[in-house]
C-alpha cells in the first residue's frame, strides 16, 4: 500500500501512543524518519528508537517518554506543518517559534534536519516539517 504522507503517519502514531501512554511504537523506517526522530532524542522528547530489520522491510520501534508517573506525557503536543498538498516555507527571518520557544519547529533545510534553534544559528530557512511541545 503506497502512502501519500509517511512523515504524517509517524507522528500520527507517535501521538496515538502518547495519548494510550504505550512504552514503544512501532514505525516503518527511512531516512527522513530517522531524521527526525534524532531530533525528538536530540530534545528530550523520546528516549531513543531502535531499528528492526525483518527481511527487506525495516521497521524503527521508538520508545516513548513519559515523567515520573506515567501520567506526565513528555510530548504535549504534535501538529504537521507542511503537507504534501500545501507547502510551508520560511526564510531565516521569519522562522517560526512554537510556544514563544518552549516548543520545537523541525525544518528540512539544505544542512538536513534541523530545529528552529539551530536554523537560527546556521542562518538558514527551509521547509517548516512540524512542530512539537
Amino acid at each position: 500500500m503506497s502512502m501519500s504522507d509517511p512523515i504524517a503517519d509517524m507522528l500520527t502514531r507517535i501521538r496515538n501512543a502518547n495519548s494510550a501512554r504505550h512504552n514503544t511504537v512501532d514505525v516503518p523506517s527511512s531516512r527522513v524518519k530517522l531524521a527526525i526522530a534524532d531530533i525528538l532524542i536530540k530534545e528530550g522528547y523520546v528516549r531513543g528508537y531502535e531499528v528492526i530489520k525483518d527481511g527487506v522491510k525495516r521497521t524503527m520501534r521508538i520508545t516513548l517518554k513519559y515523567g515520573k508517573d506515567k501520567n506526565e506525557k513528555v510530548i504535549t503536543g504534535l501538529r504537521r506543518i507542511s503537507k504534501p498538498g500545501l507547502r510551508v516555507y520560511s526564510p531565516c527571518e521569519k522562522l517560526p517559534k512554537v510556544l514563544g520557544g518552549l516548543g520545537t519547529a523541525i525544518l528540512s533545510t539544505n544542512r538536513g534536519f534541523v530545529t528552529d534553534k539551530e536554523a537560527r544559528k546556521l542562518g538558514v530557512g527551509g521547509e517548516v516539517v512540524a512542530f512539537i511541545w
